[in-house]
């Protein structure tokens, strides 16, 4: 800028202010690195535009108020930039060094009847540039705030899978080990023998339950270290609609046989579908032991062409315990149907007992050949 007041003395205001913009160019790099000095060298070289040698006498007061502007519109363009990246406390100090400095060189050099122009076209000009320079800084703020409650939604999301997990894991098992610790200490004077087999189911069942809980905490603790994606698998395949039966025979232990009866074309589905109707029947078998009171109940599996459905049905006591809805069981199976676009139902039935139906959408085949016609 200094340049540019030396080579051409007696050149415009207006040249001299657009000279001023095109000399912040040459700063670009300064302003992203060191914003605070690059302001200061903008101040410098504007103030040096609009003190330095007069320009043409025979220039109109409008141009000259115009020049005088543009000159400082390249300081503004700088304070802008940094209300919107620096920390507040240096934004207030460029803001006040900025005013302060247009105000006084304004008032010490501007003719008397441009000086309330002028004036007021500084403070209207730095008005804007911190006003741009805020909304940018709030825009920004908010993105990051935004990312932070998705962040903060994602891990929220799989604190309650984690929950469901364990909830359905831990209640079924610990139902059958209460109702075979139950009968075992009935029986153990009289029937050994049952007492003895009572003991084993409790056995598996609990090293079963281990097992699982095992491997969830070793998969939680290596994502916690930043373990690397097959670092993370687990131990053992997830359960699924072919795990049935042996669910169906572990419940059976602890006093209630169980009738699996499937339908429909019998395929494999997607990993989160199969997971969660085997949870659903898991829990719902898990309520009929621990609050229908019944010796039997019947699980009905329809894979049908656009969705599952699974059927819990007990002819026991009806709505009791989780029935009621003041368990974690309905409203874990809930979220596992709804998370997955389904419906689950749950209620007594007319004709007595209790009923669990959920229906999960099947997605659509991919690759099915279209027949010509």
């Amino acid at each position: 800028m200094g340049l540019l007041v030396g080579a051409a003395p007696r050149a415009s205001g207006t040249v001299h202010g657009v000279g001023a913009l095109l000399a912040l160019s040459l700063l670009a790099g300064a302003v992203r690195r060191m914003p605070l000095l690059a302001l200061a060298m903008a101040l410098f070289g504007s103030t040096a535009v609009v003190v330095g040698p007069p320009s043409s006498a025979h220039e109109s007061p409008a141009a000259s108020y115009q020049g005088q502007f543009l000159s400082y519109l390249a300081v503004d363009l700088v304070l802008g930039f940094i209300v919107a990246t620096c920390a507040r406390r240096a934004s207030v100090v460029a803001v006040a060094a900025s005013f302060t400095v247009q105000l006084l060189v304004i008032g010490l050099f501007a003719h008397a009847d441009g000086l309330a122009v002028n004036g007021v076209i500084a403070l209207l000009a730095l008005t804007a540039s911190c006003m741009a320079g805020l909304l940018s800084r709030e825009r920004r703020e908010h993105a990051v705030a935004l990312r932070a409650q998705e962040v903060a939604e994602a891990v929220t999301a799989e604190r309650l899978r984690i929950a469901r997990e364990l909830h359905d894991m831990v209640a079924h098992s610990i139902g059958i080990i209460a109702i075979q610790a139950g009968v075992g200490s009935r029986v153990i004077q009289t029937q050994p023998a049952e007492a003895r087999e009572a003991l084993r189911a409790i056995e598996a069942t609990s090293r079963e339950t281990l097992s699982g809980l095992r491997r969830t905490l070793v998969s939680l603790r290596r994502a916690d270290r930043g373990a690397t994606a097959s670092e993370q698998s687990p131990l053992a395949p997830t359960p699924g609609l072919a795990d049935i039966e042996r669910l169906a025979a572990a419940t059976s232990g602890a006093g209630v046989r169980v009738d699996v009866r499937c339908s429909g074309e019998q395929r494999p589905v997607p990993a989160d579908i199969d997971l969660s109707a085997y949870r659903i029947v898991q829990e719902a078998l898990t309520n009929v032991v621990r609050h229908a009171d019944t010796g039997r109940c019947r699980v009905a599996i329809d894979y049908g062409d656009e969705e599952l459905s699974v059927e819990v049905v007990d002819d026991g006591r009806g709505a009791s315990g989780d029935g009621s809805g003041h368990g974690f069981g309905l409203i874990g199976m809930r979220e596992r149907a709804g998370l997955l676009g389904g419906h689950l139902s749950a209620g007594p039935r007319p004709e007595g007992g209790f009923r669990v139906t959920a229906r999960l959408p099947l997605p659509a085949p991919v690759g099915v050949p279209v027949e010509a016609r």
